[in-house]
């Protein structure tokens, strides 16, 4: 069972008759009023997420939760297509479920996927991930203040700032949880 403590992003639970995994969460305890966990989680087989606010007793079972290498096949309308990389299996996740990784999800990256009961709920990214630059203005000579960022159009169609040292064509490492270059990646 898991207290309000164990609530922590990424930890994944059994919350109304459903597996749910916490996206962010804030430890409060004020005066004379018990510790609570103002959590905002998502319920893993809708995608819905909300807001919810735990008092200091409140105990949950964890999911029963299986993480397998994957990796991401291709993407259309209607969403976008896994395979498990042990035994080819399949896999789908309709838009909704997979948006916040589209702008990084590029043909055969590897990823974890994340199963309920051998149904695909999730995936979890790797922290960076090395994509193309296929446009960006050119930097001009001379301006090698560090501070200074343009903007990027990597091969996925995400934007992010980048030095003005970046070129078009080249490999940069993106952060996945934060959405910011990090480094030019090896070629």
């Amino acid at each position: 069972m898991l207290g309000i403590t164990d609530l922590k992003p990424g930890t994944f639970f059994e919350f109304e008759n459903a597996p749910h995994v916490v996206v962010a969460s804030e430890h409060s305890k004020s005066g004379r009023a018990g510790a609570v966990m103002r959590t905002k989680i998502k319920n893993l087989t809708t995608g819905a997420i909300y807001d919810r606010t735990f008092k200091g007793n409140d105990q949950f079972p964890e999911a029963d939760i299986s993480r397998k290498k994957g990796q991401f096949l291709y993407s259309d309308e209607t969403g976008a297509t896994f395979m498990e990389l042990d035994n080819f299996e399949q896999h789908q996740l309709d838009a909704a479920q997979v948006s916040d990784a589209k702008p990084y999800l590029k043909e055969g990256l590897e990823l974890d996927l994340v199963l309920h009961d051998d149904t695909l709920l999730a995936v979890e990214l790797p922290t960076k991930v090395d994509l193309e630059v296929v446009y960006t203005e050119p930097g001009f000579k001379g301006d090698t203040q560090s501070t200074v960022t343009k903007p990027a159009k990597l091969e996925t169609g995400f934007e992010v700032n980048v030095p003005l040292f970046i070129k078009q064509g080249e490999k940069i490492r993106v952060n996945t949880q934060t959405g910011q270059y990090v480094e030019r990646a090896n070629n």
